[in-house]
C-alpha cells in the first residue's frame, strides 16, 4: 500500500537550532512517537526500535534511517526502512528549512513510502489518518524542544 506525506510547518526556532535539533538522535528519540531508542550505525545511518499503536493493533519494529543529499542547514533527504510484528515498509522524505520571521523556521515536507503486511489491512483511510496524527505528534514534540525550561 502506498502512503504520501507532505506540509509545512513553523517552529519558533532559528534555521541552525532547528537543524541541529533534526541531526541528533537524542532529540529524535524523544520526538518520534513510539522510538525507544536510536543507535549511530555509521555517521548519518541509525538503527532504530519502536513500539507503535496502529487502530488496534500494536507492535514493535526495528528500522533503519540514513540521512543523505545534505545541504546544512537548509534541506536534507532521508531513506527509512523497517520491519516488525505489524508488517513492514520503506520510504524516503525530503526536508527543506527556510527562515520564517524572526528566530522561527518553516519546515516544509514531501514524501512518500510503502507499506505491507498486517499494518496494511487496516485500509488507506485509516493508514492515512494514523500516519497524519504520527506526523502531528512528532512536531508538537519537536516544537517543545525548544520551548524554555
Amino acid at each position: 500500500m502506498k502512503l504520501d506525506i507532505g506540509g509545512t510547518e513553523t517552529i519558533a526556532a532559528p534555521v541552525e537550532a532547528l537543524w541541529t535539533a533534526l541531526n541528533d538522535p537524542q532529540v529524535l528519540t524523544r520526538c518520534v512517537p513510539g522510538c525507544k531508542s536510536m543507535t549511530e550505525t555509521t555517521p548519518d545511518a541509525y538503527k532504530l526500535d519502536m513500539q507503535l499503536r496502529v487502530a488496534a493493533i500494536s507492535g514493535s519494529f526495528e528500522g533503519e534511517i540514513a540521512l543523505f543529499d545534505k545541504a546544512a542547514p537548509n534541506a536534507c533527504s532521508i531513506k527509512v526502512s523497517g520491519a516488525g510484528t505489524l508488517g513492514h515498509g520503506n520510504g524516503s522524505a525530503r526536508f527543506e528549512i527556510a527562515p520564517d520571521g524572526e528566530n522561527a523556521s518553516r519546515l516544509t515536507y514531501q514524501g512518500n513510502g510503502e507499506i505491507g503486511g498486517l499494518v496494511a489491512g487496516v485500509g488507506q483511510r485509516m493508514l492515512s489518518s494514523v500516519s497524519k496524527h504520527l506526523i502531528g505528534r512528532f512536531f508538537t514534540a519537536l516544537r517543545k524542544e525548544f520551548e524554555p525550561r
